[in-house]
């Protein structure tokens, strides 16, 4: 089975091109090939289909298997690929995802994609549809306390649910520590990306993550997104700001007219493989 190695801003995935391959099995083939000593290592397994609602559609896996709704870095890397290898010529290209149809705008130069830019549509921020237990709308403080400390978390839905908190001195916190306990915390009923966040200014960002079902990584682009909607509706910075992630940074607007989150950032390849182990 052939398979394509992207990352971006170092959320690496695993990719296969639905059009060609036949995956019976993703949830089990993504903890397989996922792992990194005895697979080919990566955040998770992302697969290229056909759609009958728009140019393509994505199933994204985590590398416990398990299914998102979507992955923010994972749209930018596929709309490089449909281009790159010839599956479109369109430079604004819309893709289907459990989290709903996204459109993406090609930056291109010299027939390479640079940068893409994902409409990421409206944020979601009843509680219900996060969905996080709450009375709060918008959830801006609910509190939960892990282990020793208690933290306010602004939840919000970007495709798949998301809870924020601003902190300082992000750079050395325990991320995995509290990270995995929020993640599965009652109040979640689907679990939660948790986003440890700091404010550098109106404008910056830094933030780390706790993906559900991966753990921490480099980079999360709807987390991206849903910091940047905690940061607005705390009144900490513009409603366009560069999220500082390990891996690298995005730029992420909220726009006031049409309330759509547009997200831009890069999206690189990093090899080709063959996958040999047919009992997965």
């Amino acid at each position: 089975m052939q398979f394509t190695k992207m990352e971006g801003c170092g959320n690496d995935y695993i990719y296969i091109n639905g059009f060609v391959e036949d995956v019976k099995n993703p949830e089990k083939l993504a903890i397989a090939m996922s792992e990194r000593h005895f697979g080919v290592g990566a955040d998770g397994l992302v697969l290229i289909l056909p759609s009958e609602k728009a140019d393509f559609r994505m199933r994204m896996f985590n590398l416990d298997g398990s299914e998102s709704e979507m992955c923010g870095n994972a749209v930018r890397c596929i709309g490089k690929y449909v281009y790159e290898r010839g599956l479109t010529k369109k430079q604004t290209v819309s893709l289907e995802t459990l989290g709903g149809i996204k459109y993406l705008q090609l930056h291109i130069k010299h027939k390479i994609v640079e940068q893409v830019t994902v409409d990421m549509g409206e944020p979601i921020l009843t509680a219900a549809d996060i969905p996080v237990l709450s009375e709060q709308h918008p959830v801006l403080e609910e509190t939960l306390t892990i282990l020793d400390k208690t933290f306010d978390f602004t939840c919000v839905s970007t495709g798949n649910p998301h809870a924020v908190t601003f902190l300082e001195g992000v750079e050395d916190f325990p991320v995995e520590k509290y990270g995995a306990l929020a993640e599965v915390a009652h109040i979640f009923p689907r679990k939660a990306n948790i986003e440890f966040a700091e404010i550098k200014n109106n404008t910056q960002i830094r933030m780390r993550v706790w993906e559900r079902g991966t753990g921490e990584t480099l980079a999360c682009g709807t987390g991206a997104c849903a910091t940047l909607v905690a940061a607005v509706l705390h009144g900490y910075t513009e409603r366009k700001a560069e999220i500082l992630l390990t891996g690298g940074t995005l730029t992420v607007e909220w726009n006031k007219q049409d309330n759509h989150i547009y997200m831009t950032g890069p999206a690189a390849f990093s090899f080709d493989g063959v996958w040999l182990r047919e009992e997965e």
